[in-house]
């Protein structure tokens, strides 16, 4: 089991960079095609950009052509949570980290592969570490 981590509110926003905090704590949402990962290729690991957690690996990234990164799989079980979303007139299932509850994004059943999933993350909730 992931042990949770919690800040105040002062605490991320003296960590984290205005569009990071707006995301990641407020649940915002970059505009399409504007982050830094949407077209990275480069292998290895995304963490969450607020505690560091591994999230994602490169090996389930693909372009899906929305304009955020998108990938099949969380890197395992505890990497992220799974949230009913009913905001803005829709019903969606929100992704957050497992370790510090932090946004990440949204999840869709539009995917590839085995499970058909979609899991649509902001590139302003990661950190890219590249394999070595």
């Amino acid at each position: 089991m992931t042990d949770k981590m919690n800040l105040t509110d002062a605490e991320w926003r003296e960590k984290l960079t205005p569009e990071q905090y707006h995301v990641l704590r407020e649940k915002g949402t970059e505009r399409a095609f504007t982050g830094e990962y949407d077209k990275n290729k480069q292998a290895g690991e995304y963490h969450c950009a607020a505690c560091g957690q591994l999230v994602f690996e490169s090996e389930d990234k693909y372009d899906s052509g929305s304009g955020w990164p998108s990938f099949t799989a969380p890197a395992d079980g505890e990497a992220v949570e799974e949230h009913r979303d009913a905001s803005h007139g829709m019903i969606r299932t929100e992704v957050v980290c497992g370790k510090c509850e932090s946004h990440l994004g949204h999840v869709f059943p539009d995917g590839p592969g085995e499970n058909g999933l979609r899991y649509c993350i902001n590139s302003a909730a990661l950190d890219f570490e590249p394999e070595d």
